[in-house]
């Protein structure tokens, strides 16, 4: 006899119920795993010790990037900022103030080693026996250097003019392109014996000119305003033997950590940035006492 009696069909699993329950599992099982890598300091924690330590320095800082601190010339090179420009990177901080000074400072270092001292050298003011001497590194892109032109320079040329200082300068040129023919433009300047005449239309006032005024025709311009032979100017700019003199006070400025500019040997001792005159002064007369 067959069974009539009732039975009860299975029913298929539906996705609107599975899928939910997915949902669920999963969102508790990312859960527990991001309380467990906080718990435990994450996948990998960084190594200090293998942290980027940056170059060593010994006159400025590493440029890291294209764009120069702006300069305010009515806060004078002793501003907050101590004024050296790095092309992007970190002007120089407290440590570049300077001489160091107090009875626990560091014995400052005798860089006059530095000096080339040669009668012959067109960069340079001032006799070569002078009993003080300043290095300059500089770049003509750079508005600390134009500031340091403007506002210190003067007072030193007193000292120059009385035979006691000679000033040399070399261009390291970290701007880049413009601020190397700028340095070759300078040099043929100087061969015709206007070195600070050309300096001082290359920082108007105390400020830099433009890049697009650092052209070949830009420069030929300023030469002319400098009453230079304009012809001979242009020879002597793109000639090897230039080309080979910047490039040779380029490498030693590098060869020394003055990656920044300016920084200078003033008497032998280092300093970083376009410090307040006085910093100068104070230096270029210990220099003198030494001599004496």
């Amino acid at each position: 006899m067959p069974d009539h009696s009732p039975t009860r069909q299975r029913q298929p699993l539906r996705l609107s119920v599975v899928i939910p329950i997915l949902v669920i599992v999963v969102s508790v099982a990312l859960t527990a795993f991001v309380l467990q890598q906080a718990a435990t300091g994450g996948p990998a924690e960084q190594d200090p010790e293998g942290a980027a330590q940056g170059t060593e320095l010994e006159l400025g800082a590493q440029p890291t990037d294209a764009d120069a601190p702006e300069a305010d010339p009515s806060e004078g090179p002793g501003a907050a900022d101590p004024g050296a420009a790095n092309p992007g990177g970190e002007d120089a901080g407290p440590e570049a103030e300077g001489p160091a000074a107090g009875p626990e400072a560091e014995e400052v270092p005798d860089m006059s080693d530095v000096e080339r001292r040669d009668p012959d050298d067109p960069l340079a003011v001032g006799p070569a026996d002078a009993p003080a001497a300043i290095v300059m590194f500089t770049d003509f892109q750079c508005p600390f250097c134009a500031v340091w032109h403007e506002e210190t320079l003067p007072v030193l040329m007193d000292y120059v003019e009385d035979g006691d200082l000679r000033i040399e300068w070399r261009d390291v040129n970290v701007f880049g392109e413009a601020s190397e023919r700028a340095a070759r433009a300078a040099y043929a300047a100087a061969l015709q014996d206007e070195l600070l005449s050309y300096h001082a239309l290359l920082f108007p006032d105390g400020e830099t000119l433009p890049e697009s005024q650092l052209s070949q025709d830009g420069l030929t311009e300023l030469a002319r305003e400098a009453g230079l032979d304009a012809a001979q100017f242009d020879e002597d700019m793109n000639s090897p033997e230039t080309a080979e003199q910047v490039a040779q006070k380029e490498e030693e400025g590098m060869a020394i950590g003055a990656f920044s500019t300016p920084s200078f040997i003033v008497a032998g001792e280092p300093i970083a940035g376009a410090q307040p005159t006085g910093v100068f002064v104070e230096a270029v007369d210990r220099g003198l006492d030494e001599a004496d």
